[in-house]
Parts: C-alpha cells; sequence; structure tokens
C-alpha cells in the first residue's frame, strides 16, 4: 500500500489494481494516517460497491488530539490540560504554563515525555519531521499512573454495541500495551458511554486513559481498532465481525461486558518462506504459488 502521505488518489489507484487481482467488497482502514484519505474518498468507494466504515469527519475531527480537550469538557469526561503548539516559541511557553514532565504529541501518532525545558526543542522537531504540525502539548496525569485501554465499536447514533476495557499490565517502548487484563469499572465505561453518545460514534475506536488523583482521565481517542482487538474476539466480544454485520446490514445485537481477570500476552511469530515471495511482496503483492506455511502464519495473533 502507498504511504498516507501520498495522498487519496494513490490510495485509490493501488485499490483498483488490487480489485482487478481480487475483488473487494469492503475495506476497514487500521491506521490513523490513513484514515482521512478514506474519508475523503468515500463517493469513490460507494461507486465502486466498496463498503468502509461510515466514520464522518466531523466526528473524526472533534476527537483529535488537538479538540481532544474540548470534547472532554463537552462531554464531562476528564482530559489533561492541552495546549496546541505551531512552532518552537510555542511550545515552550505551553510547557512552562503546563510544567513539567509533560508529553508533546504528534499530530497523527507519536510522544515525547518532557521533563525539562532542554527537552523541548528535540522532542517539537522530531514530531514535526514525522507528522508536521501541530504539535500537541499534554499536561502528565498525577496519581497511580495505571494505563487502561478501550476498545469498542459504537452504533452512530450514540450507542455502544460493544466494547472491552483492560489495565495495560506490559508496555513497549513506546507505551503501547504488550499485555493487559480485562477490568471492570463502572466509573471508567460510564466516561466511555459518555464520549461515545457526544459524538455518536459509528465503528470501531480506542479510547486511552490514565488514572490519576481525581479518577480516570482521557489521555487520546483513536478512530480504529487497536493492534489487541483479536483478544476480546476470543472471550466473547468480536468486534471486527459485529462491524462486517454492520456494514453487510445485518442484524447487530449489544454484547455483554468481557469477563474480568480474562488477560493476553503478545508475542513474535516467524513467518518462514522462500526468497522469491520476499522479491513479490517488496515488488507489489503475493498473489500466487504462496507456500501453505506462510499463508497460515499470516493469521491473526493476539
Amino acid at each position: 500500500m502507498p504511504f498516507p502521505g501520498k495522498g487519496p488518489d494513490a490510495l485509490m489507484e493501488r485499490l483498483d489494481e488490487i480489485a482487478q487481482i481480487y475483488p473487494l467488497d469492503m475495506v476497514i482502514p487500521c491506521l490513523d494516517s490513513e484514515i482521512p484519505n478514506y474519508l475523503e474518498l468515500s463517493g469513490e468507494f460507494k461507486a465502486r460497491g466498496i463498503r468502509t466504515p461510515l466514520l464522518t469527519k466531523k466526528s473524526f475531527d472533534r476527537r483529535s488530539k488537538e479538540n481532544l480537550f474540548q470534547l472532554g469538557k463537552a462531554a464531562g469526561v476528564r482530559v489533561p490540560q492541552t495546549i496546541v503548539v505551531s512552532d518552537l516559541m510555542a511550545a515552550h511557553r505551553a510547557s512552562e504554563k503546563i510544567g513539567f514532565p509533560l508529553f508533546l504529541k504528534g499530530k497523527q501518532y507519536g510522544a515525547g515525555r518532557v521533563t525539562s525545558p532542554a527537552e523541548v526543542a528535540s522532542v517539537f522537531h522530531s514530531l514535526m519531521a514525522a507528522w508536521g504540525g501541530p504539535v500537541i502539548a499534554q499536561a502528565a496525569v498525577h496519581g497511580s499512573g495505571d494505563e487502561y485501554d478501550v476498545v469498542g465499536l459504537g452504533d452512530g447514533q450514540g450507542g455502544l454495541l460493544g466494547s472491552c476495557t483492560i489495565r495495560k499490565i506490559m508496555l513497549t517502548r513506546n507505551g503501547k500495551a504488550f499485555g493487559g487484563i480485562v477490568v471492570a469499572d463502572p466509573a471508567l465505561q460510564k466516561s466511555v458511554e459518555k464520549i461515545i453518545r457526544k459524538l455518536k460514534w459509528w465503528g470501531p475506536f480506542e479510547l486511552e486513559f490514565v488514572k490519576g488523583k481525581q479518577g480516570h482521565e482521557l489521555i487520546e481517542m483513536n478512530p480504529r481498532f487497536p493492534a489487541w482487538t483479536d483478544f476480546p474476539s476470543q472471550i466473547g466480544c468480536n468486534l471486527p465481525a459485529m462491524l462486517v454485520d454492520l456494514l453487510l446490514s445485518r442484524p447487530v445485537k449489544p454484547v455483554a461486558p468481557c469477563e474480568p481477570g480474562k488477560m493476553f500476552i503478545r508475542h513474535c511469530l516467524d513467518l518462514v518462506g522462500d526468497i522469491s515471495q520476499l522479491a513479490e511482496l517488496s515488488a507489489g503483492s503475493l498473489v500466487k504459488d504462496a507456500q501453505p506455511n506462510l499463508l497460515q502464519s499470516l493469521e491473526p495473533v493476539s
């Protein structure tokens, strides 16, 4: 697939190439940076009979990092103090106003913890180089520091069709969930429902919270399934399958909360194949003569 920065035309051209080899009924984007291209191409997908999640640009923009503080205020959910900055001087001013430590975050992805004025410039410039402006300065949450992730599916009317809440028990270097345990927290669930109701969110989402002295604070909302989505599907909450049913206009019933205490730990899997297959993938697509063991290895894992 082309990099999202190449724009919607490059994306549509590549999908048309794929559709000539293998017709597409549905495409579910899973990267924050590619979703704007899918939103812009909604008419093209409709004309081709390809279903995609019915997320609106308005909802997508309202949950963005630069607008998250305003969304939290409107929904009655705590969000750490946030200041949007477009240049280094503004980043220094925002950091002094918020106080150290704090986080500088990229527009679509990436974040760096800043503990002193000397660290502001390097983190700011790296985020601008990777994602462009603006950069978001966000206060650190003081308290237990426990991090929570919620994956869910909204019905577009303000309702929640299903969700799974985990407390992160293992983190990657970038702070992503490498292991988690299901929790039942009525206060946290209420915050999730407030956000989805306010946005009238349609489709998949991920909400990230940190527990502070005054309760859970929302630090990010992502407009797609997170990497650990396969985990709840194995304990009775198959949200991707529900999304497919929604897109096919099949009846979908809300699912019960996941059982607390269930946990997952991610692991790596070696893919075994031939060097010729790697060459094909590097050139574009692996469409024939694939070894069965390679295809089996590509099945989702958690």
